[in-house]
């Protein structure tokens, strides 16, 4: 690449995050074990939870909880993987287990439904009995759940995915519909035939066919493998088990940031809020596989000053271009989701106020049309700005030290463009996050007007927003990190609705 006389190479000092007391710390480790959580006064003591799933793994989860609210160190000391001091320690709440709810799915229940060799049948049987154990409780029992533990044995994982296959046995279940049977519009009378055919109306992936049956129900829930918890009992490979506890400390981190967050507590938040600014990631998700159909769905992930988010779900219609591969939404669409996030943020905001500025990130370039319907829903209300985000391999920087370019490199190509690297040497861990040469994210202002410098900065803070765990940073913003995930929660089923709801629902 030929670089402009107006290129310009600096370094984006590594944003700040907000802890409780309004201390401030580079790295969320650092700042929980110091200060504590930023909602440390409202959020805090004994929480409830349940545990669904069959006995032998119900009871590896709460013997794993139970050493959770101890500290947990890993093999392998490292700068990078610190320890974690406990779950009370850094976070000031404890399971009640007292209360711990328990529901049993019978192994033997699970074990029928594993031998299906009919992927769409054995998965959504599979997610029906946790989802159904799960509402069956809510609509019965008084004492609340604020988060629900899905523990599950590592076959469910293995064979509950896209495209997997169960190994041949005399003993399976060939339990299916003819494709002819399957998506027509005929009713039938009986129920094992009507309950053959919802089967085929969800996605086969089991995490994502579960989330989305629950959504309705505002469940919260935490899906755990086995294998992550109880390696000990499950592999008889020395080396599988050694390689495992390197990570023991990093698995606390990550399990504990999630319940916290998911009970309703704020981890941390963006060391320099600049208060009034609302991002907007853009979520598509083709509804068909053939690649030549135009329908999908199309969602928007806000999140605001304070760094929480929330989901909006649009309409599904044309809005894949097959020759182009690119999602472009209609003007009234485009209306009516920012529509929605702005009275959302409005709803949320302590003064009652619609954002000052809303970033709108995508992966692709914003039509005219829905820009149009972008602009016509922020009028008198806000200014916008659309920002393409998107990987790039194809221009990379090297130096001469044994680390690559540290995180927050940035290359202004023009005032409107950027190679932002949000991976590389980060000086706090005294290692680089990756093990090649980092590349870059590209980040274009395609419409509105803006300063670049801002926009990148704001970027590589918004790589410190994931609360389903507690890393250093991800390599991309929040706004588009979990765009494909949710989209997939989305699709997971043909007759899935959702309201507007946190971003906890979703990871």
């Amino acid at each position: 690449m030929k670089l402009k006389e107006k290129t310009e190479l600096f370094y984006t000092k590594e944003p700040s995050l907000t802890f409780a007391y309004s201390q401030k710390m580079s790295d969320p480790r650092d700042g929980i074990t110091l200060f504590g959580p930023f909602t440390k006064d409202k959020i805090q003591g004994p929480i409830s939870v349940g545990v669904i799933g069959p006995k032998t793994q119900r009871g590896y989860l709460r013997k794993y909880l139970e050493l959770l609210h101890k500290p947990v160190w890993s093999s392998e000391k490292d700068i990078a993987r610190p320890y974690f001091p406990g779950l009370e320690a850094a976070y000031g709440i404890y399971i009640n287990f007292d209360n711990f709810v328990e529901i049993d799915v019978p192994k033997s229940d699970i074990d029928k439904y594993l031998k299906y060799t009919n992927g769409h049948q054995r998965v959504h049987n599979l997610t029906n009995l946790f989802v159904d154990g799960i509402i069956n409780y809510n609509n019965s029992e008084e004492i609340p759940v604020l988060v629900w533990f899905v523990a599950i044995p590592e076959e469910i994982y293995t064979f509950g995915r896209p495209n997997s296959h169960i190994p041949a046995s005399e003993d399976n279940v060939r339990y299916s519909l003819s494709k002819k049977d399957r998506y027509s519009t005929q009713e039938f009378l009986f129920d094992d035939m009507k309950q053959l055919k919802e089967a085929y109306q969800f996605e086969i992936d089991f995490h994502n066919q579960l989330k989305a049956k629950l959504l309705n129900h505002r469940v919260v829930t935490q899906i755990i493998r086995e294998s992550k918890i109880a390696y000990d009992h499950i592999w008889n490979s020395d080396k599988k088990i050694d390689y495992e506890r390197k990570f023991d400390a990093d698995k606390a981190w990550n399990i504990a940031t999630a319940l916290y967050y998911k009970s309703g507590g704020l981890p941390w938040r963006l060391g320099d809020v600049r208060d009034g600014v609302c991002y907007l990631g853009l979520v598509y998700k083709k509804s068909e596989t053939d690649m030549m159909n135009k329908n999908a769905c199309c969602a928007a992930q806000m999140f605001l000053d304070s760094g929480d988010g929330m989901v909006f779900r649009g309409n599904i219609g044309p809005w894949y271009n097959p020759i182009t591969k690119e999602f472009h939404l209609s003007k009234e669409d485009a209306f009516d989701l920012l529509s929605k996030s702005l009275e959302a943020f409005k709803l949320k905001s302590p003064n009652n106020k619609y954002p000052e500025e809303v970033f709108i990130h995508a992966r692709t370039y914003f039509d005219d049309d829905e820009w149009e319907g972008f602009q016509e829903a922020a009028t008198d209300k806000s200014q916008i700005v659309g920002i393409r985000i998107r990987n790039d391999s194809g221009f990379k920087l090297y130096r001469d030290f044994t680390y690559c370019v540290p995180r927050g490199a940035t290359l202004t190509i023009s005032e409107r463009n950027a190679f932002l690297w949000t991976k590389g040497f980060i000086p706090r861990l005294q290692t680089q996050m990756g093990a090649e040469t980092p590349n870059p994210l590209s980040v274009e202002i395609t419409r509105g007007i803006s300063d670049l410098k801002i926009v990148c900065r704001d970027i590589l803070a918004l790589t410190k927003l994931n609360y389903n765990s507690c890393k250093f940073a991800d390599g991309l913003p929040v706004t588009l990190r979990f765009a494909d995930s949710i989209g997939e929660v989305l699709t997971a089923g043909k007759s899935i609705k959702s309201e507007v709801l946190s971003f906890k629902h979703y990871i």
